[in-house]
């Protein structure tokens, strides 16, 4: 069982890498400046709405997979 949900967990976290590094699109050195500050409060839609949706999912599930390992660890 806990073979499972620790490979559930390493797949859940590397989709989570990856969706949260589609989202940071346009993110250059401009972002380290503050040079593109009137792009952080748009409006999102579309792909964009959808990836953020998935991401907050994927880390809700991460979250409870960790919390479940490791209440089966004790």
């Amino acid at each position: 069982m806990e073979t499972y949900l620790n490979i559930a967990l390493i797949i859940i976290s590397v989709l989570l890498i990856v969706s949260v590094i589609m989202q940071s699109k346009g993110a250059g050195l401009g972002g380290l400046t503050g040079a593109e500050s009137g792009t952080v409060f748009t409006a999102r839609r579309g792909v964009e709405r959808t990836l953020f949706r998935l991401t907050i999912v994927l880390s809700v599930v991460f979250f409870a997979l960790v919390l479940v390992l490791v209440y089966l660890a004790r």
